[in-house]
């Protein structure tokens, strides 16, 4: 895998050029910039707030070659689906230090874009969205992981 993100455009993050965005957040990164962000940051976060039915069944992204621990807290609860009320109390206890990154990761983009402005609400002060999720768009024949997202970019990830 690592040969595969090697071959890739690098992509040199200087977060004092990263756009504020509208949406309450600090911003959308593509999975490479996460990636990168949390090869070069070693304070850096990664939340995958995905169920816990996606996790197994999906795929999970590795970041322990970086030396990085995928934190796990549920946006929504499966299988109700309904909001998770104690989000913010969990990433608090997960991530008690508000000051460095932390990027948001869910199947495609949607639900990590809501924790990002939830966080970002919270006094998390650099709380980005990757855009394209795990699994990202799906194609014509409505199968995701071959579009865009961390999958389609060859970045590491294990079946739990």
């Amino acid at each position: 895998m690592q040969s595969d993100i090697e071959r890739k455009e690098k992509v040199s993050v200087d977060f004092a050029t990263l756009e504020n965005s509208a949406n309450g957040y600090d911003g959308d990164v593509s999975p490479i910039t996460a990636y990168e962000i949390l090869s070069h940051d070693g304070a850096a976060n990664l939340v995958d707030v995905r169920t816990s039915a996606e996790w197994a069944f999906v795929g999970v992204p590795d970041v322990s070659s970086l030396n990085h621990e995928t934190k796990f807290i549920s946006w929504q609860i499966f299988p109700e689906m309904s909001l998770n009320e104690d989000f913010i109390n969990m990433l608090e206890v997960a991530i008690p230090n508000k000051t460095p990154p932390v990027l948001f990761l869910c199947r495609s983009g949607a639900r990590s874009a809501s924790a990002a402005r939830i966080a970002k609400a919270n006094g998390y002060e650099a709380s980005f969205n990757i855009a394209g999720g795990f699994e990202g768009d799906a194609n014509s024949e409505h199968h995701r992981g071959g579009v865009n997202g961390w999958k389609s970019d060859n970045l590491p990830w294990v079946q739990q």
